[in-house]
């Protein structure tokens, strides 16, 4: 069973190596892997996670099995930055599901659950009346996840990797 914890600064190590070894996962399976990597370097390095940890207006958490990590979410406390996207969220005020990810061998375990679980709890106790996440249009698996998690598609928005743009849908739900 996944263990999920605040991340500290002492995870950031931990965290890139998850980050790096996941983020390609949520990718379209054409873009390329120069693209994905120059994504990671700019903004999945263990610097990049010290600072995220230290940062106030976000929230960390690291899923564990075994004392090791297999998995991580980053929350976003407050008005959405995209503007798309503060058009259509509804529940306000809102937190951004910036990114879960859970390595592939820890798939299937419940652990995605119980992060998702402990997301939703860290939202409802920053004073969030919703929450809202991006996802790449061709990642379907991550979409069923987040409809089985109660959230809901409400529009699209732009995400840049490498020189170009992607298109996600949005989805939020209710808290």
């Amino acid at each position: 069973m996944a263990t999920i914890r605040p991340a500290t600064p002492e995870d950031a190590v931990a965290l890139s190596g998850v980050a790096a070894a996941t983020f390609a996962l949520a990718c379209p399976p054409d873009m390329p892997a120069a693209d994905v990597t120059a994504f990671v370097d700019a903004h999945l390095t263990a610097q990049r996670f010290e600072e995220y940890v230290a940062d106030p207006g976000r929230a960390v958490l690291v899923a564990e099995e075994d004392g090791e990590p297999v998995g991580y979410a980053m929350l976003v406390h407050g008005e959405p930055y995209d503007a798309d996207v503060r058009l259509f969220v509804r529940h306000v005020p809102t937190t951004e599901l910036s990114k879960i990810y859970v390595l592939p061998t820890a798939h299937g375990g419940g652990v995605a659950r119980a992060l998702m679980e402990a997301v939703l709890d860290v939202a409802r106790d920053s004073g969030a009346a919703g929450i809202w996440l991006g996802t790449n249009q061709a990642n379907a698996r991550a979409q069923r996840f987040y409809v089985k998690s109660g959230f809901e598609q409400i529009g699209t928005k732009r995400f840049w990797v490498g020189d170009h743009w992607e298109d996600d849908f949005v989805f939020e739900r209710a808290l």
